[in-house]
Order: C-alpha cells, then sequence, then structure tokens
C-alpha cells in the first residue's frame, strides 16, 4: 500500500470518493433488477408481511403497544442498518485490494461508504415504514405522533456504533477469513436475540431478560418503537445508546489505525 499524499487526505477529496462509494454500493445492490432501487421499499414491506403473518400467531400481540406490522418492521429496519453496514463492511478491505495497493486512499473510507450506504437503505425502508403505518392509520390501529422526527438523534448514535463495528471486522477480516462465515452465524444469533418479532416480556425468563438488556440493538430498538408510540424515551436511554455508539467506535477505529501497517502488508 503506497503511502498517502496530501491530495487524497484533503477533505474535499475524501468526501468526493465517499459519496461515489456510497453511490456504487446502492447501485450494485440491485445490479440488472427489474425494478432497481424499488427493492428497497418492497423488500422489507414483503419481509414485515411475512413475519407478521408468521409470529403473530406464534407470540401474538399481548404486551405490543404497537400496532404488530409497525412492530415488526420498525424493529427490522433499525437492525438492518447494524446488519447491512456490517456485512458490507466484512471483505471490503480485501475486496478492494487492487485500489488499495494502487492509489492512496485511506483504508477506513471502504468501511465507512458501507455504514453510509446502510443509511441510505435505512432511509428507503422508513418510506416503507410510513406507507405501512398509513395503511394502518385508515385501518384504526395507529396514531401518527410527532414525536417520530426524534428519529434523526437515535440515527448519529447506531451509526456509531456500526461504523465502529465495521472498523473492526472489516480489519479483523484481512487476518482471519474465516470470520465471513464465522459471523453470519452469530449475525442470525444476534438478530434471535434481538425482540424483533417478540417483546422480551414474553420470555418469562428474568435472567434472559437481563442478559438481553446487554444487547446494543435492543436499545436502539426499543428506542426507535418509544418513539413510535409517542414517548420521549429518557435521558438514561439516551446515555445508553450514545454510551453504546461511541465506545465502540473508538474501539473499532483504534483497532483499525493499529493494525493498519500490517493490513497493507497483507493486501
Amino acid at each position: 500500500m503506497k503511502k498517502e499524499n496530501t491530495v487524497t487526505r484533503r477533505p474535499a477529496q475524501q468526501m468526493y470518493l465517499l459519496r461515489l462509494l456510497v453511490r456504487r454500493n446502492i447501485k450494485n445492490q440491485y445490479y440488472r433488477s427489474f425494478i432497481g432501487i424499488l427493492w428497497t421499499v418492497l423488500n422489507p414491506l414483503l419481509n414485515m408481511a411475512v413475519m407478521a403473518f408468521v409470529f403473530i400467531n406464534l407470540f401474538g400481540n399481548e404486551g405490543i403497544a404497537l400496532d404488530y406490522p409497525v412492530y415488526v418492521l420498525s424493529g427490522n429496519i433499525i437492525f438492518g442498518i447494524m446488519r447491512a453496514s456490517t456485512t458490507g463492511s466484512l471483505p471490503c478491505l480485501v475486496e478492494q485490494q487492487d485500489m488499495l495497493q494502487k492509489t492512496n486512499v485511506s483504508i477506513g473510507l471502504f468501511p465507512t461508504a458501507n455504514a453510509f450506504s446502510a443509511l441510505v437503505t435505512f432511509g428507503f425502508s422508513f418510506i416503507a415504514l410510513l406507507i405501512v403505518m398509513l395503511f394502518r392509520w385508515f385501518a384504526g390501529a395507529y396514531t401518527f405522533t410527532w414525536e417520530i422526527v426524534l428519529t434523526v438523534v437515535l440515527l448519529p448514535a447506531i451509526m456509531l456504533f456500526s461504523l465502529g463495528l465495521s472498523y473492526f471486522l472489516s480489519a479483523l477480516y484481512v487476518f482471519f477469513r474465516d470470520l465471513k462465515h464465522i459471523y453470519s452465524v452469530i449475525l442470525t444469533l444476534w438478530t434471535y436475540l434481538t425482540p424483533l418479532f417478540y417483546t422480551i416480556d414474553a420470555l418469562k425468563n428474568q435472567t434472559l431478560e437481563k442478559f438481553m438488556k446487554l444487547n446494543p440493538m435492543y436499545h436502539y430498538v426499543e428506542y426507535f418503537r418509544d418513539l413510535l408510540i409517542g414517548t420521549v424515551p429518557s435521558l438514561e436511554m439516551h446515555i445508553v445508546c450514545y454510551g453504546f455508539g461511541i465506545a465502540m467506535f473508538v474501539i473499532g477505529y483504534v483497532f483499525l489505525s493499529a493494525v493498519r501497517n500490517q493490513i497493507a502488508a497483507r493486501l
């Protein structure tokens, strides 16, 4: 990997390249698809319909303050930010080996682009959520509240968490390629340990409930659902969400910076 020069380190140059990478990532998601980027709206809607149909018969909606389709979709699109960011970032440094060897691009730019691509996808999924909420409002099953605008307060916290984890995983993958298969299993387990289609009270196990509250994604999902219900999250919830986000970002950034020279040698 070549030594970075002052030209490619300029913020304007970096931001321009970041925009190009994000745009490319979004286009590549549905390359040669018939309806293209519309899948970013249709995909969460179809997944919500399937999950609502299946799991409402298993768990019901007892103890859920939200309309169940809104409950399922809201949890999935928040969890999807982290999932899309990390799965895209995991092999990104290895896949961009040629570019990193032949140019002076900062290695942190690629996982950052994946994290922002996940944020763009969330924006389209949020449109899908609004569509569902509108239909449920017409059906008398949901009431819109102004607190939904506070989503902008949540997004920086979950982005910091997703970005830090993306930094960490993308760097670790350079040295340990089996991580791709292991992380797939971890992500599946993480999905089921986050109350996306059930409530934490449905577990009826206090020990497991306490363990699940150590899950950062639990807090991000609950924060978002509180907004949809019409509740402003407490100061404690803000501290927890941003605490997880800042801690993970620092860990990921420090790890990526510490091994950047070894990454250059491996690539």
